[in-house]
């Protein structure tokens, strides 16, 4: 044995049990601070937290993929915008301080903030925003709004702090759709790899990915308003499961929860004073989404009676386990022009059956419903499943995981039918898209849509939203079921959460221990 080791420890041994009694200041100045009795020592405050999702994100790159799980672990947090979408759907001043409009809707000057840097050391600048916008419209490109950048005709930079944007049409929703995902400020040396290792001029940092299990974030000392970032380090991980959300948060495991299944279990955490309990509003439309493009969907008739096979409040109750609202279109109550079609393709199992006879369908329709790990889909389709069974139609669930779901659903179209929830507010315009999931070609639906994006008078414009609203619904493109509302679980100590959700982020600069 080493002697010389044997001794130093006896010593520091003995050293320990005489601090038990001695006064504080004389076992500092002996280098003792840590064998001090745990009441004497200060509390330090909590700077860590878990978060946790329902889905994991296919990659870490918003501009590059449809899926909304990317934006709730990066936006705000790694990649950073011109304008920030808050809780109350108020547009503040993010990587641009201010800005002008003129009153045509079609100019848009952004003043930038000074200083500003990517994580990689490189400047954030004019260069950077116009970099950013064109990109999103090349051929290549991916990003799922595109339509917004294609509405650019110019990008001015007139000087290092300064953007001016000419538009084709008038976008009185421009400043709101410059604050989502799909609008991040974009670095040029990093877009190649930015989908498995993101550099934006946000707070946080990834530290690591852990696939099938969680993302840790961690606070970017260089951030330019670095001190206002309370936590150090945020995990966030992926649970489907609603029993294992539940006890996820029940054991402390997980600090927070947003959007969580847990409406069977809310008496319990409103009862329990270590939860609080956020409800709250959004812009979302869970949908039953059809293939157009496959026969027999491919008729009207087919997918209207789909559509009066459904009963609305039914899988309200049952998948949303009644935190929702039906709807008749792809638009919510509360949003601007909102109209009520629930009316349209009403509930009517007769009208249904009598509908597939005249498309000159004999039943058992054989059809595939493809499911998503989310809990709102696997209860929901359950339920619609058995409700198409009652007017002659055969609905196989297949359950796919996210990545199949994206890839051969979103991707390959290769599916009859699927439950989905579209969480993003402005997305009306899907309808429009060319080669989109749900193979919806409308050459009247395109004329008035186009009339929509060249209308700036907001009463004018309302009005022709109901027609769009209306004619998407008569056209039955997807059977419209709910819009939902979320509940967020946390501890009663985090403060800074979000109630209401104009869009899915997860604000972690915000977060702070109480």
């Amino acid at each position: 044995m080493n002697l010389a080791l044997f001794a130093r420890v006896a010593c520091l041994a003995a050293l320990t049990r005489r601090a038990a009694w001695m006064p504080a200041a004389l076992a500092l100045s002996l280098g003792l601070a840590g064998t001090l009795p745990a009441q004497a020592q200060p509390k330090a405050k909590k700077d860590t937290a878990v978060l946790a999702m329902t889905l994991e994100p296919p990659g870490l790159d918003p501009t590059a993929g449809a899926a909304s799980a990317i934006a709730e672990i990066v936006l705000y947090n790694v990649f950073e915008t011109l304008t920030k979408v808050n809780t109350d759907s108020r547009v503040t001043p993010l990587l641009a301080e201010s800005w002008t409009v003129s009153p045509d809707l079609k100019t848009y000057t952004f003043r930038l903030r000074n200083g500003v840097k990517f994580q990689n050391g490189e400047p954030f600048n004019a260069s950077s925003v116009k970099f950013s916008f064109e990109r999103a419209v090349t051929k290549e490109s991916t990003n799922k709004d595109k339509a917004v950048f294609a509405n650019m005709a110019s990008i001015e930079t007139p000087d290092e702090r300064t953007v001016v944007l000419n538009l084709k049409n008038g976008n009185p929703d421009l400043l709101f759709q410059l604050g989502q995902g799909t609008a991040i400020m974009v670095e040029p040396k990093s877009v190649a790899t930015n989908n498995t290792r993101p550099v934006g001029t946000g707070p946080y940092r990834l530290e690591a990915w852990n696939r099938g299990a969680s993302v840790t974030l961690t606070r970017w000392d260089d951030y330019r308003a670095v001190g206002n970032v309370k936590l150090r380090r945020v995990t966030m991980r992926f649970i489907s499961d609603p029993a294992a959300q539940v006890a996820s948060l029940l054991s402390g495991d997980v600090d927070m929860f947003p959007r969580v299944s847990a409406a069977r279990s809310l008496k319990q955490f409103q009862a329990d004073k270590r939860f609080q309990v956020l409800i709250g509003g959004s812009r979302a439309k869970t949908i039953l989404a059809i293939n157009n493009k496959r026969k027999p969907l491919d008729d009207v008739r087919v997918r209207r009676a789909i559509s009066a096979a459904i009963d609305r409040s039914a899988i309200v109750e049952g998948a949303a386990d009644g935190f929702g609202v039906p709807i008749g279109s792809f638009y919510v109550p509360g949003a601007p022009g909102y109209v009520d079609t629930t009316g349209i393709n009403a509930f009517d199992q007769a009208k249904a059956r009598a509908l597939l006879h005249q498309a000159g369908v004999t039943p058992p329709l054989e059809l595939t419903l493809k499911l998503p790990p989310t809990p709102y889909a696997r209860q929901g389709g359950e339920i619609i499943a058995a409700q198409l069974s009652k007017v002659g139609i055969n609905a196989k669930i297949e359950n796919v995981e996210w990545a199949q779901w994206m890839s051969s659903v979103y991707g390959q179209k290769a599916y009859d039918l699927t439950v989905i929830a579209h969480v993003e507010p402005l997305d009306f315009g899907n309808f429009a898209r060319p080669n989109y999931y749900w193979g919806y070609e409308s050459a009247e639906f395109n004329a008035l849509w186009a009339k929509v994006q060249a209308t700036i008078k907001p009463e004018e414009r309302n009005k022709l939203m109901e027609q769009a609203q209306k004619l998407v619904a008569n056209d039955a493109v997807a059977a419209y079921l709910y819009q939902p509302t979320w509940i967020t679980v946390a501890n009663s100590r985090l403060k800074g959460l979000w109630k209401d959700m104009p869009l899915f982020a997860n604000d972690l600069s915000a977060l702070s221990w109480q």
